[in-house]
């Protein structure tokens, strides 16, 4: 049986196809495994209560007595393409409450998780355009800082369009230890990008915090960033799945800004709901038009099980106040435990953290750690602890000669103390052994 270059494309090997495949095997595995390779959230009890409860709400379990037969009614049927409607509704009230965006319903669409909204807005923005000569012009996304999110790399429908930079690393203090790294943008090597000169981005896109490293860009970065991609007259993407304002896990002081040059967006996954598959992007009303007539060819309509959930806590603002009271502090506890628990394994050790500044991830660098992380993913996996390798967070640039990408890995901080502490325990083996057997030949 032969597939297009299409079907080609999409059933070779993939970072994102091995991770969700391991993480699918870890499951179904009779061994236990440390999960610290994937990107589910915490499982955080009043989280989880706050759900439950409005679940209950909607009266799907009692048919006898519906109480919202109105919320049961909507999720029977089809929403337009553009997404349920009462949740948008309840979205553009939210983000004009908050941040007096003055935003219509015009400026909103929903999507079947981020991932599906990346997928739409990178193959908008990149791949083959045709320039006023009618001649056929190739366009890349620009990522301004790298490492970035895994599950970027492969949604263009043909080929890879990307250009990235490569980042600053400024050693810097975190809470008064030593230890610890951050990531800055080059703007120099940014603006002198030879395809952003010549014409050839079509879109600037970043995640704040970043996956995998939980670095956030600061206010003077975006506010660079969004200075660039007027001059280059190309939108800036902003990935917020882990940022503000829920599931706000980002402790750096920052403001969240839009405008119609801005495309921003958002999930219910991180808040504790990934089986829901909910995406939202905020934009200027022609990409919002796009995003509609896309989701109506490839879902005919998004999802409404997410919306049902979300719409009450949106308009009541609990989803904000679960955000900043219990999701927040929540991660910033697994932060500290992780940073102890890293240091014990690996103290006397060349291993340098990212600053935890976000999101739900720890990127650990190695230094002139004596095998790839690639490799080392593997032994790591043999022993029941799943990472994922830094080799794969890279799209636009090319590594084989830039070592610092083949000595990280990203490790989830989501997962209960006991598999958290096991699997740093684990890590700390492994990684201490290959130290070891390198200093002693």
């Amino acid at each position: 049986m032969k597939f297009s270059k299409f079907g080609q494309k999409f059933t070779q090997p993939t970072g994102i196809s091995q991770l969700m495949d391991d993480l699918g095997d870890a499951l179904k595995s009779d061994q236990p495994v440390n999960m610290l390779g994937g990107g589910n959230p915490a499982k955080i009890d009043a989280v989880n209560e706050l759900f439950l409860e409005t679940y209950k709400a909607l009266g799907v379990d009692n048919d006898a007595d519906v109480p919202n037969s109105s919320a049961i009614i909507s999720m029977a049927n089809y929403s337009n393409p553009q997404g349920d409607a009462g949740f948008i509704d309840a979205l553009v009230g939210f983000f004009n409450r908050h941040y007096d965006w003055n935003l219509t319903a015009d400026n909103i669409a929903l999507t079947n998780g981020s991932q599906n909204a990346f997928f739409y807005l990178f193959n908008l923005f990149g791949g083959a355009f045709t320039d006023e000569q009618n001649e056929s012009v190739d366009k890349s996304i620009l990522l301004p800082l790298t490492p970035e999110y895994i599950g970027y790399s492969d949604v263009h429908v043909e080929g890879q369009h990307f250009a990235a930079v490569l980042p600053h690393i400024d050693e810097v203090t975190h809470d008064g230890e030593e230890g610890f790294f951050k990531y800055r943008v080059d703007f120099d090597a940014l603006e002198n990008l030879p395809a952003l000169k010549e014409g050839r981005i079509g879109a600037i896109c970043c995640s704040r915090p970043t996956n995998p490293t939980g670095n956030v860009l600061t206010d003077e970065e975006m506010a660079h960033l969004a200075e660039i991609a007027k001059k280059y007259d190309v939108p800036l993407i902003i990935d917020n799945a882990y940022g503000m304002p829920f599931p706000n896990i980002i402790y750096s002081d920052v403001t969240l800004n839009w405008d119609d040059n801005t495309i921003l967006c958002f999930s219910l996954s991180k808040i504790g709901l990934p089986g829901v598959r909910t995406g939202i992007i905020v934009a200027d009303a022609k990409v919002i038009e796009a995003v509609s007539a896309m989701n109506a060819v490839v879902n005919l309509a998004p999802t409404r099980f997410g919306a049902a959930i979300a719409t009450p806590l949106v308009e009541n603002d609990r989803i904000k106040q679960l955000s900043d009271n219990e999701i927040k502090p929540f991660y910033q506890q697994q932060a500290k435990t992780a940073v102890t628990l890293l240091k014990k394994e690996l103290g006397d050790y060349p291993l340098v953290i990212h600053k935890p500044e976000g999101a739900i991830f720890f990127w650990l660098w190695f230094k002139g750690l004596p095998i790839s992380t690639l490799d080392l993913y593997e032994r790591l996996k043999e022993k029941g602890t799943l990472i994922v390798p830094s080799e794969y967070f890279f799209p636009g640039v090319d590594i084989s000669d830039y070592q610092h990408a083949h000595e990280c890995i990203r490790m989830s901080i989501a997962a209960d103390k006991d598999t958290l502490t096991k699997g740093i325990a684990v890590i700390g083996e492994v990684v201490r052994e290959l130290y070891d057997e390198a200093q002693s030949k």
